[in-house]
């Protein structure tokens, strides 16, 4: 097989391309030629390789199993059963698997986590040492009487020994959630409540921004209302030994694991579609979803995304900047199974000045960079430019995830934190477990877009009659199942909340909720979320469209669009309101509103312009840092927000209420 490339192209010029030694070299490159000779395939291009992984998804995934090594009691002879059903589809039938077992295949003194936090290095644990811990943690789960199926549930930062805690728990088969301590114990109830966990893992405190949290207090409240629960597992963060006895059931870690001593684990072999993980929807619009991840498809996705689509190889160092409540944490665990050394962040992204990320880079041979776009959003704003103030040598790959990368940020990466690197927005979600339009280290960057689809996700761009469109705005769709789709929301009996969400737009094919575009190039472009999308005139404009045109105003710090429905009272159309929160020492005048409008005229239609802009002081967003752009238009329009808790910041919803301005 030839060079791997994207097939004829429009002439746009790439802001990056790879080498021709690191295509060469690259694990994908391998992959493809692996399947080319073995089913004597005559195709030369990512394009036509990526088509046959979505046209012959048994033998892909399959491949993909074989290739990457997955270990397995039993791999069977039937990759997929009624492929042709969404939902309804079955992976691996005869499998019997462990999702833990993959994950520590590495069992030497080489680095499984290093963690960091505001302070900078605190600790390492090496893979055996990790192997041990977990064995530990196994017995006890084992001794406590839960079995394959039970639930555990953890309230903690992004230590290592969340990672332990949840590969023990994956060991013997029990499902595991988790959710960040800087949740208030009503948004904790909302999610732990649904699925009744038998065993809560808690930590004393965390710390943010130079100050020390601690949340006992908010742990003992939340297992006075876990009733399910057997067992509340302090974990020392904050304190040596913190004062737990207002805890109710509780026992700190040390002195849960002393009974046990390290010895081989053993694993539960559970079929492929058992569940491994209940993740939380983020829960602004009504009771957070609580859906339900199977092992083989999440360790399928992550072995295909490490491997092939972030070349991932053993020694690597993986970082992403993400707490325990969202997915991406999920997925910066899962390095493990590629024999990474993943890298652990607790904390504000912006102590020592916004050098924090950069020195612990520089120091720790990072490899594998991810963050937020509106992380470097933020880093241009301040002024920043590690490329002038950090050595970068070994990292080959920036990741960014969240909301949209603007074009903007691409120059900004390239020029100021580092010029050999492949910036990979990516693009997928708690849904899926995995990214949809994905990083290729053997593809060019062009600004502005998503490098690729990913391999084996046959995911398509349908107008609203559900035709498949090229360089058009329309919904992101997949329109074949993939193994990591979940096994359903959990308490959903005969799976209608399953199929309302995701399969009731375009029956038979999962409808994502992006509003995004397909290029010539097979690149994507992601506007927004579909439900916020805006609708002026009956023309649907995706709010990131605008958002890449304000946010580059130097006075402007953040911003949020919404949809208001106008006129009050008889709404014949709706018409668009910008909200901007303004860098210190700015106010919103006459002068810098027109400023805005020119820039959004210019650079996209007389449409997006919006027909009012406000100053607020504050922007609602969720713990992950996403706006909630959903639960501003609620409260413009007087309507209630769910489940608050959910926020970072509640308090900024009250800054939209009622403004006479929209009356």
């Amino acid at each position: 097989m030839r060079r791997m490339e994207h097939a004829s192209s429009p002439p746009i010029a790439p802001i990056w391309s790879p080498s021709d030694q690191a295509i060469e070299q690259a694990q994908i490159t391998q992959f493809a030629r692996h399947v080319v000779r073995k089913y004597r395939l005559d195709l030369n291009t990512y394009p036509e390789f990526y088509r046959w992984t979505v046209d012959n998804p048994a033998e892909f995934w399959s491949e993909v199993w074989d290739w990457c090594g997955v270990i397995a009691a039993k791999k069977g002879g039937t990759a997929l059963v009624d492929g042709d059903r969404l939902p309804g589809a079955k992976w691996f039938p005869e499998a019997r698997l462990n999702f833990a077992e993959n994950l520590l295949r590495r069992g030497d003194q080489g680095d499984a986590f290093v963690f960091w936090d505001e302070r900078g290095l605190q600790r390492r644990v090496s893979y055996s040492q990790l192997t041990s811990d977990v064995s530990r943690a196994a017995q006890a789960i084992a001794q406590l009487g839960l079995r394959p199926g039970d639930r555990a549930a953890a309230f903690i930062p992004n230590v290592p020994e969340a990672g332990m805690l949840a590969l023990a728990a994956l060991s013997q088969g029990v499902v595991w959630s988790s959710c960040s301590p800087d949740f208030g114990t009503g948004g904790v109830l909302d999610r732990f409540g649904q699925v009744e966990p038998k065993i809560l893992f808690a930590a004393d405190g965390y710390r943010y921004a130079g100050r020390e949290h601690d949340v006992l207090g908010r742990v003992a409240e939340i297992a006075a209302g876990l009733p399910s629960l057997r067992k509340v597992v302090v974990v020392p963060h904050l304190r040596a030994r913190p004062d737990i006895a207002d805890v109710p059931k509780a026992v700190l870690l040390e002195e849960w694991l002393r009974k046990h001593a390290p010895g081989e684990i053993e694993y539960a072999q559970m079929p492929f579609e058992h569940p491994a993980y209940i993740l939380f929807s983020s829960g602004t619009t009504g009771a957070p979803k609580c859906i339900v991840h199977g092992a083989g498809g999440a360790l399928l996705q992550s072995l295909k995304m490490f491997k092939l689509q972030f070349d991932v190889r053993p020694g690597d160092r993986f970082f992403y900047y993400c707490t325990t409540n969202w997915v991406v944490w999920n997925m910066l665990f899962h390095g493990l199974c590629a024999e990474a050394s993943v890298m652990l962040y607790d904390g504000s992204p912006f102590e020592r000045n916004g050098a924090i990320l950069w020195d612990y880079a520089e120091k720790e041979r990072i490899t594998h960079f991810g963050t937020s776009a509106k992380y470097i959003d933020a880093l241009e704003k301040r002024g920043l430019a590690p490329i002038e103030t950090h050595r970068l040598g070994e990292m080959r790959m920036i990741l960014s995830t969240g909301s949209p990368l603007v074009p903007e940020s691409y120059d900004y990466v390239y020029s100021r934190i580092k010029s050999d690197v492949c910036l990979a927005s990516i693009s997928g979600g708690t849904d899926i477990l995995a990214a949809f339009a994905d990083a290729n280290p053997i593809l060019p960057v062009y600004r502005g877009e998503i490098q690729c689809r990913s391999l084996g996700m046959a995911v398509d761009v349908f107008d609203e009659e559900g035709n498949s469109i090229v360089g058009e705005k329309g919904e992101l769709v997949c329109t074949r199942p993939v193994p990591s789709m979940p096994l359903g929301f959990w308490n959903d009996r005969g799976g209608e909340k399953y199929r309302s969400a995701y399969f009731e737009k375009f029956p038979g094919v999962w409808t994502h909720g992006d509003w995004c575009e397909l290029t010539e190039r097979g690149t994507m472009i992601v506007y927004g979320r579909s439900d916020a999308t805006l609708n002026p005139g009956g023309v649907r404009i995706g709010t990131a469209e605008i958002y890449r045109q304000v946010e580059k105003i130097d006075e402007v710090e953040e911003s949020v669009a919404i949809g208001q429905l106008w006129p009050p009272g008889k709404p014949t159309d709706t018409r668009v309101i910008l909200f901007v929160r303004l860098r210190p020492g700015f106010a919103l005048d006459e002068g810098l509103a027109e400023k805005i409008r020119a820039r959004i005229r210019a650079s996209t239609t007389a449409r997006h312009v919006p027909a009012q802009i406000l100053q607020v002081a504050d922007i609602p967003r969720t713990k992950n840092g996403k706006v909630v752009e959903l639960a501003v238009r609620s409260v413009v329009h007087g309507m209630p927000v769910a489940n608050t808790d959910a926020l970072a910041n509640p308090e900024a919803l009250e800054l939209f209420r009622d403004l006479p301005e929209l009356a």
